[in-house]
């Protein structure tokens, strides 16, 4: 049973790549286009053409994206949304779905992959993680971004989950960038992508519904850079209660 459930993981794993490949070649175009965009008209056609490939890809490979408190957005506001990162499948769930444009800090390295590596960069703001120049250009970008009403989507987990905690320590990077914008920061949870693409496997996965939650954004108006930790743990203790209290339920 063992292998055979080895070998429809590895076949699906196939299927799941080969029709990203496929429908990746589909979007290049118009996303090839939009790349010579200035932000934040950039960002604004952007979006729904992620969120219309993402909303074919995901079904098509058996993993719907189901959301939860959207209503959190309010229009005409912007946010910093913080993401639990738990695989490689965070990504394609998390900038499509949240509710208007937003860009992700991203690693340079990925941006040089052939044609993927256009995609990635178009809609990231990339980061040289070895060059303190590089990351302190980030950050300016990032605050550019929130100022032109664009929302930043980013994991302050820094890596990938493969713990056996709900979540690793946070960074402070994106509580002093929602500080400084005077911006809200909205956590949010993504749950079964870590039981998708797990770490601990090699050339396996599953298709499994996935559900992304937001959860009521935390003001940081009036708060200053000594205020970042407290923020971060707030923010923190929210998204872990919250994880821990859902991820054995069955979510609708």
């Amino acid at each position: 049973m063992k292998v055979i459930k080895n070998i429809l993981g590895a076949l699906y794993l196939v299927y799941f790549l080969l029709l990203f490949i496929i429908t990746m070649l589909v979007v290049i175009i118009p996303i090839w286009i939009i790349s010579y965009m200035k932000e934040p008209q950039r960002s604004a056609y952007l979006h729904p053409v992620f969120r219309l490939w993402m909303g074919v890809f995901m079904p098509l490979v058996g993993c719907p994206v189901r959301r939860r408190g959207t209503e959190h957005f309010k229009e005409g506001e912007n946010y910093v949304v913080v993401i639990n990162h738990n695989s490689l499948v965070d990504v394609p769930v998390s900038s499509p779905w949240i509710p208007g444009p937003n860009k992700t800090l991203a690693k340079i390295e990925m941006s040089r992959t052939p044609v993927f590596g256009l995609i990635y960069k178009t809609g990231s703001i990339l980061v040289d993680r070895t060059s303190t120049e590089s990351r302190r250009e980030s950050f300016t970008q990032m605050q550019r971004m929130l100022d032109m009403g664009i929302h930043l989507c980013l994991y302050p987990e820094g890596t990938r989950n493969k713990t056996g905690k709900p979540m690793q320590p946070f960074f402070d990077g994106a509580f002093i960038t929602a500080i400084k914008a005077q911006k809200p920061v909205m956590p949010a949870l993504i749950f079964n992508t870590g039981k998708i693409l797990p770490h601990n496997k090699k050339f396996w996965a599953r298709p499994m519904r996935i559900h992304f939650h937001f959860l009521p954004p935390v003001s940081t108006e009036g708060l200053t850079l000594k205020d970042a930790a407290a923020l971060k743990e707030t923010v923190y203790n929210m998204m872990e209660q919250y994880y821990t209290s859902n991820v054995n339920k069955k979510l609708a």
